[in-house]
């Protein structure tokens, strides 16, 4: 396919079969369904210094034992855009296929990681108790699996769930969330929940709490009611006053909205490339933006350490072969790697990442426009984001 496609045809390409739609998509939702905007606040743009490197014919080989230049991975990624800090440096940054700096882009799942980040704040700051169930909150979800849960067993999925008595079918439930938000994508006939609040009420548990790993969206969308009741202010004005406000962004970032004007937390939040690779900063610089503490010290430094006694060390990221080895685990709606670099990343459908490496003094912000499918092998990007990190650390 070429070109890009109309807006008034998007909702013609369900299952996003070519990327070309994708892209439409990541970069397109104020434009397709409401949203509010996660203001920057009145300060001026945090100054990013620059020191381009030649990264481009570095190579690197993926687990099949296939090498690979940079240029490689992104035809294979579907890449849009992708940014390399290092030691507080952009060494690196490119934007490709027409996608531009200054337009926000979807980070799909990875946007997840940021709920997980404003919940452990207010915890650490007395006002959220990880240990509470989850109606202590919000006596709504009483009943439902997500109410029955503790607030603790939400940040590292650990309800077990189905759907208005529907098996549980991760993806056919995604697809199910996505109809929720965008009418249009419904089918005929379509009679189930109209908005995100009315989707978690049919949530009922098929097993113990915190027994079993299920990355599943209704543990995020429930968080962030949970999050709301507690502060009394939306999704989007939270992530504003406690990081986006603070963090010297460049641009507003913005949720997309249910019917209800409810923001999909789970991954309905847009932002620029330079901006999430900020946020990455931040956080790998202990939480601080110069001499301001951002996020607290004891929460950013522990992310890729602190998974709690009861939880997987070990889980599937969800887009693995299935007979690849279980190298992960989940902390806070954060991956980790449990590498030698103590590396942890947000990640979202599609290749959106935020890869974060504490001990290679790397942040790398990659977003994506790939296509899900089990024909379309998914791109090494981790491979690729250490491979950078230790040949920077060495010094090319």
């Amino acid at each position: 396919m070429t070109g890009t496609p109309s807006l008034t045809e998007l909702t013609w390409a369900r299952g996003f079969t070519d990327p070309a739609w994708v892209r439409r998509h990541t970069t397109s939702g104020r434009e397709t369904v409401p949203s509010r905007r996660v203001w920057r606040g009145r300060t001026q743009p945090l100054d990013v210094p620059c020191a381009p490197h030649d990264l481009e014919a570095l190579e690197f080989t993926t687990s099949g034992g296939r090498s690979l230049t940079l240029s490689a991975l992104f035809a294979a990624a579907q890449t849009d855009a992708f940014l390399v800090m290092h030691r507080g440096t952009v060494v690196y940054e490119r934007y490709l296929h027409g996608y531009e700096s200054h337009v926000p882009h979807f980070n799909a799942s990875a946007a997840k990681s940021y709920i997980g980040l404003l919940a452990a704040i207010l915890a650490d700051q007395g006002l959220l108790d990880r240990d509470a169930l989850v109606t202590r909150y919000v006596p709504e979800l009483t009943g439902t699996a997500f109410g029955e849960a503790r607030v603790d067993d939400l940040l590292h999925m650990g309800t077990l769930m189905s759907y208005a008595g529907r098996p549980f079918d991760k993806a056919i439930e995604a697809q199910r969330y996505f109809a929720i938000l965008a009418p249009q994508l419904r089918p005929y006939g379509y009679s189930g929940p109209a908005s995100i609040r009315e989707h978690l009420a049919t949530a009922r548990a098929t097993g113990k709490p915190g027994t079993e790993f299920r990355y599943e969206n209704g543990n995020v969308e429930a968080l962030a009611e949970v999050l709301r009741r507690v502060t009394g202010i939306s999704t989007s004005a939270l992530l504003s006053d406690v990081i986006w406000s603070r963090l010297g962004a460049e641009e507003d970032a913005y949720y997309i909205l249910d019917p209800e004007g409810t923001e999909a937390a789970c991954g309905g939040f847009s932002a620029t490339l330079r901006d999430v690779a900020r946020l990455g900063e931040m956080i790998r610089c202990g939480g601080a933006v110069g001499d301001r503490q951002i996020v607290p010290e004891s929460i950013a430094t522990t992310i890729a350490t602190g998974t709690p006694d009861g939880y997987p060390r070990r889980v599937r990221f969800p887009a693995a072969p299935p007979d690849s080895p279980a190298t992960l685990s989940y902390h806070d709606l954060w991956w980790i790697l449990n590498d030698p670099y103590e590396s942890f990343m947000a990640s979202g459908i599609h290749g959106q990442r935020l890869f974060i490496s504490p001990k290679l003094d790397l942040v790398i912000a990659h977003f994506a426009s790939q296509v899900m499918s089990p024909s379309v092998p998914p791109a090494p990007l981790v491979q690729a984001f250490i491979r950078i990190g230790t040949r920077l650390d060495a010094g090319i």
